[in-house]
């Protein structure tokens, strides 16, 4: 993502970005619900269902599709004005706010190890932003071409570091929301996959013409569009229906050590594409994340309810 808001030439409208993402979820979402059932016929049945035959169960959505719409525009304004390796890092901060408003809405309690990770976490994260800001930020390795983007020239970091503040707490409150909301009905997760991504369609549609309509007036949605943008949307749709498979079929553990692979792979890229140079802050703040997350996830979390059967997506029942 930050590659392709520095590379030189002519810019993408990131909200447009947002919208194909959703609609790529909505068609993935809609091709695993095809394998799961018997026939196309019984398929079309369950999308009616799941849609027109359960209206207010499907309204359930629309608050984290909203919100989701919102975190997805926040984070292309982080990436944007902060390199990508304190980018990927401040992100993290997504798993504190997750944890506050687990606490808050679920009644869920955390143990001594898992508010000392999220302390640890916050310092972490406070300690990457202390890192020294040499000048402008690094060029990609095209900058010598005559026509260059406006962003690889400057960044606002303080709006940068609002802006994943901002995108951390609607991350965490519409996974909590959505959390709550598998538990409370037995509806398939990707019965529900397919029910968000279809409100973050609609969203998305209303926020692109919103924020960029004129300009997508007049120069069309798929302006600035190349082969990376698209790898980008892409990535960001099925690497959001991951979050589904992960719930399924990995733990918490496993989670931060991805996460913390996530920061190592951020950190080698954004030196071999930017340049970034690799601050004691930097490191010392980094690595104090990593470890705050591993050490939240070998915490353990108790199970409420009948959170594992309706994440598996056991239950034949009908959306209620």
């Amino acid at each position: 993502m930050r590659y392709t808001r520095t590379l030189p030439g002519d810019m993408y409208f990131a909200s447009t970005a947002v919208m194909i993402t959703e609609i790529v979820k909505v068609f993935s979402s809609m091709v695993v619900l095809l394998g799961e059932k018997q026939s196309v016929a019984e398929w079309l049945k369950f999308l009616y269902s799941i849609t027109i035959g359960h209206p207010l169960d499907m309204v359930k959505m629309l608050v984290p599709a909203c919100i989701y719409t919102v975190q997805n525009n926040l984070l292309y304004v982080a990436v944007s004005n902060l390199d990508a390796a304190t980018y990927q890092v401040s992100y993290q901060l997504k798993i504190l706010m997750t944890a506050l408003f687990s606490v808050a809405m679920l009644k869920k309690s955390i143990g001594k190890v898992q508010w000392l990770s999220l302390f640890m976490l916050f310092v972490g994260v406070s300690v990457v932003q202390l890192q020294p800001v040499d000048g402008p930020v690094a060029q990609s390795p095209e900058e010598t071409l005559p026509t260059q983007n406006p962003l690889s020239q400057t960044q606002n970091r303080l709006l940068g570091l609002c802006a994943v503040v901002a995108s951390s707490m609607c991350s965490g409150f519409a996974g909590v929301y959505f959390e709550k909301t598998l538990k409370g009905t037995h509806t398939p997760l990707w019965a529900r996959n397919f029910q968000l991504a279809t409100f973050g369609v609609i969203i998305g549609t209303v926020g692109m013409y919103i924020n960029d309509g004129d300009k997508i007036k007049e120069k069309g949605i798929l302006f600035g569009y190349h082969k990376l943008v698209w790898a980008i949307i892409a990535m960001q749709a099925f690497g959001g229906l991951l979050v589904g498979v992960v719930v399924k079929y990995a733990d918490n553990i496993l989670k931060g050590f991805a996460a913390a692979v996530a920061i190592v792979i951020s950190c080698v890229m954004s030196v071999y594409l930017f340049s970034f140079k690799l601050s004691v802050p930097f490191v010392s703040g980094a690595g104090l994340v990593m470890l705050a997350t591993y050490l939240y996830g070998m915490a353990k979390t108790p199970v409420y309810g009948d959170q594992q059967s309706v994440v598996n997506g056991i239950s034949k029942r009908k959306p209620e």
